[in-house]
């Protein structure tokens, strides 16, 4: 049995999907999520160490094009450099926003927004 006090409580985003194949193979052949935890028709859940993404399937456009979710931590820098070097499309420059947070974007093919950042100090 888990000890509670050594499972800290997550937050894990459940992204909209016009179609879970593609969705699946974006995310486990460009951004490298290595673990298909669950697959099915119109549910799927990927992860990458300990980010984990819930994904539900729509056939509303609107859904995908106006969601997003933010992934935090020092692993950022790393992962700049590896989707950069993967060429993922619609990555966006790894900078220092108004707010204080050094983050890059990604955009899925169906439109979510994927938003990765850390302090600038851990970047440097």
């Amino acid at each position: 049995m888990t000890d509670p006090k050594n499972d800290p409580a997550r937050c894990i985003p459940i992204l909209a999907s016009l179609n879970i194949d593609e969705t699946h193979d974006f995310y486990v052949g460009k951004l490298g999520f290595t673990s298909t935890v669950y697959k099915e028709h119109n549910y799927l859940i990927v992860r990458r160490d300990e980010m984990e993404i819930h994904f539900w399937l729509s056939d509303d456009r609107r859904f995908p094009e106006n969601t997003s979710c933010y992934i935090r931590g020092g692993q950022i820098v790393a992962l700049y450099d590896e989707y950069r070097a993967r060429k993922i499309p619609k990555l966006s420059e790894f900078t220092v926003r108004p707010w204080n947070m050094k983050e890059f974007y990604v955009i899925d093919p169906h439109g979510n927004l994927l938003r990765f950042g850390c302090i600038p100090e851990e970047a440097a």
